[in-house]
């Protein structure tokens, strides 16, 4: 079976399992540590489905999602992801980076759930909520099996990652390319600079550095995908200032990304308490400052994204890099002046194929007083 050809060439590790009952819950096989991920705990399961439905409330551009993994070894403090580690009885801290749980299965289930004649081949995202190309790919594996079950099923599919392993499976993403419609994305908020590496290791200590991701988009490129980023979380006082955004959007630029989108940093439930206690350690000073832009919930205050807004809207556009790909849903208005939101995937980065066959610009005329282009 699959987890019996994960083997390596020392003692693995294998623990009998913590006795948490949401993990039993997931299908837990068995509990792994190895000396080659130091600090880290696998928890393999067999996983009874991969296709996640969008929920309709989130109003995100897409319906289905795939996620082989559950915490993330990336460790940033911002991921909105972590509470959902408290679903399997861990903490939405340190459990989250360090207690990795791993749905073995998940590239064979989703095979089997792409042939039923109920699928209809709509766009699937990866990398919306951990990354699948963080560190445990390294080990397990599954993203090549995942994409070819998506290619050969003819689904449409785009990846979001800081992870550089997606190098790895180039060759797949191109022969993949050739059959569906393949959007591609790399999350980077930080300029290749001495300051921006510093904070980049501080805040998201264990994702690849500003170049080694610059370098991913240029591998990307010059394998004749698209590539849009992501500049994501932009942090208050920390990464929106003027020279750090024309730094790294300039970076982008010569590393041939297709688009760019800018977005502030929110702070849901779980992600609010790790990345606070954090600022505050390393940047006390900013605490006050943040309990008035975060003062009435996750996401930073008007006045704050209209600012930033403001400040990135030209340096975009000086670039080439603007024009969203796709948008997610919301009431008409909400989107004048080109303002990007939660949901929003830059050129490249997603899609925009529906099951009918139909791209994102056309989804403009479908909405009526809904903008999804």
């Amino acid at each position: 079976m699959r987890w019996n050809g994960q083997a390596i060439n020392h003692d693995d590790g294998a623990l009998p399992g913590l006795e948490l009952p949401g993990l039993r819950t997931a299908g837990l096989l068995r509990t792994v540590r190895s000396p080659e991920f130091a600090g880290v705990t696998f928890h393999e399961v067999l996983a009874k489905s991969a296709l996640s439905k969008v929920p309709v409330v989130s109003q995100m551009p897409f319906k289905w999602t795939v996620n082989p993994y559950r915490g993330c070894s990336h460790a940033c403090f911002y991921c909105f992801a972590r509470n959902t580690h408290e679903y399997l009885d861990l903490d939405s801290g340190h459990d989250f980076d360090s207690q990795v749980v791993v749905k073995v299965n998940a590239d064979q289930v989703l095979r089997a759930e792409l042939a039923k004649p109920s699928w209809t081949h709509e766009a699937v995202a990866l990398g919306t909520n951990t990354d699948p190309y963080q560190r445990a790919e390294g080990r397990y594996k599954l993203m090549p099996g995942i994409i070819s079950a998506l290619a050969d099923s003819g689904t449409p599919f785009s990846i979001l990652t800081k992870g550089t392993l997606l190098r790895r499976d180039l060759p797949l993403l191109i022969q993949a390319a050739q059959k569906v419609d393949v959007g591609l994305g790399v999350s980077l908020a930080f300029a290749d600079s001495p300051a921006g590496k510093e904070l980049q290791q501080a805040v998201e200590p264990g994702t690849p550095t500003p170049r080694a991701r610059l370098d991913l988009i240029r591998a990307i490129r010059a394998a004749g995908l698209p590539c849009g980023v992501m500049v994501a979380p932009v942090l208050p006082w920390l990464t929106d200032s003027l020279a750090h955004l024309e730094r790294l959007l300039d970076d982008l630029v010569d590393a041939g990304a297709t688009g760019v989108t800018v977005l502030p940093l929110h702070l849901r439930p779980g992600a609010r308490e790790w990345y606070l206690g954090w600022l505050e350690r390393d940047h006390p000073h900013l605490v006050e400052g943040y309990g008035r832009v975060y003062a009435r919930g996750a996401y930073a205050h008007k006045g704050y994204r209209d600012w930033l807004w403001e400040r990135v809207r030209p340096l975009i556009a000086e670039r080439g890099l603007g024009g969203a790909a796709m948008h997610r849903a919301r009431a008409a208005g909400a989107h004048e002046g080109g303002q990007h939101v939660e949901g929003d995937y830059p050129r490249g980065a997603f899609t925009g194929v529906r099951a009918d066959g139909t791209g994102a610009a056309s989804l403009v005329a479908d909405v009526g007083s809904e903008t999804l282009f």
